[in-house]
């Protein structure tokens, strides 16, 4: 391919060809006149033949400029259609996160998608609480678990607390629930197979209930707090995962105690010496709206 003149030489014979010159041509480059005057002569040398006259009062084009300039304006124009096109794009950041993050973030993100419809997220659910970049597309994830080490860019959300939960109603039913031992009384909804949540927060309170081992077992935490807002039992959650829960009175906290197990919840992300400006506002606004509640979620 025969190798094509500097694209800013074309763009000044472009400019400079409509204002016929140079002081204009110099005034909407943002150049000085003598910079438009070396730009032009350095082409017409490039090219082997004249664009221009100079004249006395201004400058015309020559035969060769005349059937120059029409190619050179479609090329530009369509240089502009393309940036426009590409620029108008909506690139969907593809976000991981564990089933048990649902309550919090799936909220979030729909107020997200509210306010920045130019930032489309597509979120994926998993029972997982990693994430491999190198075999997964994903931009960014949540991960549950012990700090994720210098291997990611790592953003600390919150904390697992775990207490139970319950809906209102329940309290106000006809077996009392005032304290631990009144537990024994009711339908008691593990978020894993087995009872290591609920033995964690009775530990904490320093408790023991003969049915530890007789309640509802499910697969994932979201389900269980949802059989919990039914009044189906108490389930074993997260303090600041259920606040909207709290908030809509669909849950309630029968006791006051919040057991730190030490897992914590993180935003992740490969480093990068630059993020994209769509991660990294969503990046932001997510660890704005965990300081907001100041807490986070429990999970299996």
């Amino acid at each position: 391919m025969k190798r094509l003149p500097p694209l800013p030489a074309l763009h000044t014979f472009l400019i400079t060809a409509q204002c016929c010159n140079f002081t204009r041509a110099a005034d909407q480059l943002h150049l000085t006149q003598g910079a438009v005057s070396r730009q032009i002569a350095g082409l017409e040398s490039f090219l082997g033949y004249a664009l221009f006259h100079r004249q006395a009062r201004g400058l015309s084009l020559t035969h060769q400029g005349r059937e120059l300039l029409p190619g050179i304006q479609q090329a530009f124009n369509l240089i502009n259609t393309t940036l426009e096109q590409v620029g108008a794009q909506r690139e969907t950041l593809q976000l991981k996160a564990p089933t048990c993050m649902m309550r919090w973030l799936l909220p979030r993100l729909l107020q997200w998608q509210a306010e920045r419809p130019d930032v489309p997220v597509e979120l994926t659910t998993t029972v997982q609480h990693g994430i491999d970049f190198h075999r997964e597309e994903y931009d960014a994830a949540v991960v549950y678990g012990e700090p994720p080490g210098n291997q990611l860019a790592s953003h600390h959300l919150f904390d697992e607390q775990l207490t139970p939960v319950c809906a209102p109603q329940l309290l106000a039913g006809p077996v009392p629930l005032q304290t631990v031992d009144d537990l024994e009384q009711h339908m008691l909804l593990h978020p894993t197979r087995d009872h290591r949540d609920w033995e964690a927060w009775l530990n904490g309170a320093g408790a023991r209930i003969s049915n530890l081992g007789r309640g509802q077992h499910f697969d994932t935490l979201d389900l269980a707090m949802t059989v919990a807002a039914q009044g189906s039992g108490v389930a074993i959650g997260d303090y600041a995962l259920i606040g909207d829960d709290l908030a809509a009175r669909r849950l309630t906290t029968p006791f006051d105690l919040k057991i730190h197990t030490g897992a914590a919840y993180y935003l992740v992300h490969p480093k990068s010496p630059t993020l994209a400006p769509p991660l990294r506002d969503l990046i932001d606004w997510l660890l704005q709206q965990a300081r907001d509640g100041n807490a986070g979620p429990a999970c299996q």
